[in-house]
């Protein structure tokens, strides 16, 4: 993501934080105040993607996803601790088709 998108990014979430629309202009002021320097299209973009959005909505349901996925190993745990178990204890083999014995060494 480039500068101009994180800032525009930024601005919108603090106007959203502090209870006010999310305007072009507003959004302007707040990069000119942080002194970035961004294209005159970003503000606009992102103020007409955002008017028809609830920006809370899509704030909480960024986080929606992360916990469900943390769920799905917390049932599952007791069984892979099993596999490690198992995994543990099996003893490492060598391997048989090793560059070494061939004499193909990087380094010969």
């Amino acid at each position: 993501m480039s500068t101009s998108e994180l800032a525009c990014v930024y601005s919108a979430l603090i106007l959203h934080d502090d209870g006010l629309p999310v305007t072009a202009d507003k959004i302007r002021q707040l990069i000119s105040a942080a002194n970035v320097d961004v294209e005159p299209f970003w503000p606009n973009l992102f103020a007409k993607a955002l008017e028809s959005q609830d920006l809370g909505a899509l704030i909480s349901g960024a986080g929606a996803a992360a916990p469900a996925a943390a769920a799905a190993p917390a049932a599952g745990g007791a069984a892979a601790k099993e596999e490690e178990k198992k995994e543990e204890e099996k003893p490492e083999e060598e391997e048989e088709d090793s560059d070494e014995d061939m004499g193909l060494g990087l380094f010969d």
